[in-house]
């Protein structure tokens, strides 16, 4: 299967469209919308950690926190006097996501519990995703790889995602920890850090993003796909001892936060959410992550909420 993607030397773009001709004619009932919003107080929005074994910061600000519970309405949840529903099907073939792999050659991210870059595994799983949503009819799928430093990337890639016109963002990462909760061992002969404590994806949102109901849309069928496939979320961005990296959790059961700051997805002018697949500073799910099994089965549950989003994007509910 061909490959196109998109690299961003500086915010230059190049790469090709193709077209498939595949049409799901299916519309989903399933409308999830936030309705019970109450002040949390004030809390610190901010990436992982600074060194070579966290994350770069990428973004820090305070905003009040909200708690945001989640109701799934159907046909009987609404009132038909008020709306009415136009069917307008779902076209894999026309729907354009764009797939951010998070950091960048120069800009590393994270270094695993065996001395491998983020970069690397976000690359590699990127990779597998796009194969299978171009799989699935989803053609004009594209695979963004931005260059050069940290923040500056940040800009160009939220820039390159707006050129496109894009339906959707997707922006894939691996996570790690902070600096405080890392312990030292010796890996092939080199001195490496790890941290067993904490392990699991986690799903990300934007407050900020312009369309943030259908960011919590795509986040929550994303992370009930990753629930579905017997996969647990990391719980320790809601917990106290995370200090100024604990972030509000707005889905308990499946486990979506908003990171209202991080400009890949408050700044896109598309709905648009960050995957952190697993956990690479945790010795035993860093050996899950980079194996075939577990990167298709990833694959395959954004896939399918891809899938369910396009559908329920195709029904529009009017006045």
């Amino acid at each position: 299967m061909r490959c196109d993607s998109i690299r961003v030397p500086g915010g230059i773009l190049a790469g090709f469209w193709s077209r498939r001709r595949t049409m799901i004619a299916a519309m989903s009932a399933l409308v999830l919308l936030p309705i019970g919003v109450s002040d949390a107080g004030s809390r610190s929005h901010v990436s992982k950690s600074s060194s070579r074994h966290g994350k770069s910061p990428k973004h820090v600000a305070s905003s009040k926190s909200q708690h945001v519970k989640l109701a799934a309405l159907g046909p009987h949840g609404l009132n038909p006097s008020a709306l009415k529903l136009v069917a307008n099907p779902c076209d894999p073939a026309k729907f354009k996501i764009v797939l951010d792999v998070g950091h960048t050659a120069e800009s590393e991210g994270a270094i695993s519990a065996r001395n491998v870059a983020e970069f690397v595994f976000n690359l590699r799983l990127a990779r597998r995703i796009e194969e299978k949503l171009k799989t699935e009819g989803f053609a004009e799928t594209k695979l963004l790889v931005t260059e050069g430093r940290a923040r500056p990337s940040l800009f160009r890639r939220v820039a390159a995602a707006n050129r496109l016109h894009a339906d959707l963002l997707l922006s894939i990462h691996h996570d790690a920890v902070p600096d405080s909760f890392l312990e030292n061992w010796e890996f092939e002969g080199k001195k490496s850090h790890f941290s067993d404590r904490f392990s699991g994806y986690s799903v990300f949102v934007s407050r900020n993003n312009a369309d943030f109901r259908a960011s919590l849309l795509f986040a929550n069928l994303i992370a009930r796909e990753m629930k579905a496939l017997g996969l647990q979320y990391a719980q320790q961005y809601s917990q106290p001892v995370m200090g100024r990296y604990q972030h509000p959790l707005l889905n308990e059961e499946t486990g979506v936060y908003s990171y209202d700051k991080l400009i890949v997805l408050k700044s896109t002018g598309m709905p648009a959410v960050l995957l952190e697949a697993g956990s690479i500073i945790n010795r035993d799910e860093e050996l899950k992550m980079a194996s075939p099994e577990r990167q298709d089965m990833i694959a395959g549950g954004v896939t399918t909420a891809v899938k369910q989003f396009c559908e329920s994007r195709s029904v529009q509910m009017a006045q």
